[in-house]
């Protein structure tokens, strides 16, 4: 097996653990403090992510690349430069936004967030903003060497902490407010990259050839030529990021501030916005562990691919990671957008924020697409086009959100609309520059099987949950989710959307067959 299907499988199968350990914390999260404490949550989150994307202002991807590129040469002092230059700017950055987030939070919560208790969750996820740049560069590594393992293995460590720890810090901090179970709940998620942080820095020390520590100032005196190299790549990385974490930052306050024109008072607001991003869009990204495995490996994979010009490698990479994406995302489409209802009352405890679901769902099919192609235009080093797509897409969204969350009659619906929208933009103009780029064969025919093979699953599926008669609901949800798969496993296969190739190259399996 190459080693991209390899770390990839492996990024997959950790991908699959982190998201189950993500949903359980999700289900106590909102269990515990409800729509309302989740709407402060993730008020609070896009801050977070702005400033994490401002501190490793795209290194990791860069670091990814050059790595790489160095490896493949055997430049075992130009890695040491890689991470010495990276490490100190990422620490840096880090030590200046940490007290900074601190200090602007008032400021954000009372008038932009227009509710002052976010301040609470916004200053208790601040101090993982070093423990972030750190464990990005080191894992930015590892992914350059194509070695996805620790990386894989730090995900599922920070999970299993934080979920261990984010039921009894929410139950210690409720009695004194919804606020503090918010900000208690960011807390868990500190100690959990923290202690992931010390599992990555254990292995870098044993994996690594050369040390760290010694002449660290001669090599980052000596870096300014690598800076140069990892800039050139990171920048417009870090404008793609910023495009998205900006967009993701303005998204509560524009929501906010709509819904407070429309005359939606701020604590309806803000739990409004904790259905629709805390409770819907959490069930829409799950196949997203696989997309985002398919994007790190692809990285790599390319770059070294377009470093020795084997173009017919990089077409075959691209269309392996866009054919696997499309047929692992559908199936997700279908069985959210069919048991939406069942699915959030099994899992939330309440119906609430279905709507989201079976409104967004079909547009989240470019979702899964995105990461992949983002990936394969970083590595061809069209980042820059990447960034202008990610402008216009998120300037859309955010304009729609606007223009229609601020009409009395749609509100909440209109950031659904405008999510969606700024979603099959990004993905479309992503695709359209892959293909300036890259020649290769756009197979229509496979398209409209699989539209097809999604359509008859989900009226299948339906009609056979429709029909059972078991009292219990997780009972009669998973034979309906079971059933679903069956039917579009079989015709996937039955339209030759998967051979008996693609399934020997799933470890095991394909042991079995062969």
């Amino acid at each position: 097996m190459s080693k991209f299907l390899k770390g990839t499988m492996i990024l997959m199968a950790a991908g699959l653990v982190t998201r189950l350990l993500g949903f359980i914390n999700r289900i106590v999260i909102a269990r515990l403090i409800g729509e309302e404490g989740v709407g402060l949550y993730m008020m609070a989150y896009p801050t977070l992510i702005l400033v994490v994307t401002i501190t490793q202002l795209g290194l990791p991807v860069a670091i990814s690349k050059a790595v790489a590129e160095a490896d493949i040469q055997g430049d075992q002092r130009k890695i040491k430069k890689i991470l010495v230059v990276s490490l100190t700017v990422t620490g840096t950055l880090s030590l200046i936004f940490t007290p900074a987030l601190i200090m602007l939070g008032p400021l954000l919560s009372e008038t932009l967030f227009t509710d002052p208790r976010t301040y609470y969750p916004l200053a208790a996820i601040a101090p993982i903003i070093p423990i972030v740049a750190v464990s990005s560069v080191i894992r930015g590594y590892f992914q350059g060497k194509q070695n996805m393992k620790p990386s894989a293995v730090s995900q599922v460590i920070e999970q299993t902490v934080r979920i261990a720890l984010i039921a009894v810090l929410t139950k210690a901090f409720l009695p004194m407010g919804i606020e503090y179970a918010a900000a208690a709940a960011m807390v868990a998620s500190v100690i959990g990259e923290l202690v992931s942080l010390f599992y990555l820095f254990t292995m870098f020390k044993v994996k690594k050839r050369f040390p760290i520590r010694r002449n660290f100032l001669s090599a980052l005196r000596g870096g300014r030529g690598t800076f140069k190299e990892l800039m050139n790549v990171a920048l417009p990385t870090t404008g793609s990021r910023m495009i998205g974490s900006l967009s993701w930052f303005f998204e509560p306050i524009i929501v906010s501030q709509s819904l407070l024109i429309a005359g939606i008072a701020a604590g309806i607001a803000t739990k409004q916005y904790g259905l629709l991003t805390g409770y819907a869009l959490p069930l829409l990204t799950l196949p997203s562990f696989i997309t985002f495995s398919l994007a790190t490996s692809l990285v790599p994979a390319i770059s070294e691919a377009n470093a020795v010009r084997n173009y017919q490698l990089v077409e075959y990479r691209l269309q392996q990671a866009l054919r696997f994406a499309l047929l692992s995302g559908g199936l997700s489409v279908i069985v959210l957008f069919t048991f939406a209802e069942p699915l959030m009352k099994l899992i939330y405890g309440s119906e609430n924020g279905a709507y989201f679901i079976k409104l967004m769902a079909p547009f989240f099919i470019f979702h899964y697409y995105q990461g992949p192609l983002q990936a394969i235009l970083q590595a061809l080093d069209l980042a820059r086009a990447a960034m202008i797509n990610s402008l216009i897409g998120n300037a859309v969204k955010l304009g729609v959100i606007f223009m229609l969350a601020s009409q009395p009659t749609i509100g909440i619906t209109g950031a659904a609309l405008g999510i969606a929208t700024g979603t099959l933009l990004i993905t479309a103009l992503h695709y359209a520059t892959v293909l300036k780029k890259v020649q290769f064969t756009v197979y229509i025919n496979d398209y409209v099987k699989f539209f097809a093979a999604a359509i008859m699953a989900g009226w299948g599926g339906k009609i056979i949950y429709d029909s059972l008669f078991f009292n219990s609901s997780l009972i009669k949800l998973t034979i309906g989710i079971i059933f679903i798969t069956l039917i579009y496993l079989a015709l996937l296969v039955g339209f030759k959307l998967v051979t008996k190739s693609d399934v020997t190259k799933i470890p095991f399996i394909g042991n079995i067959i062969k």
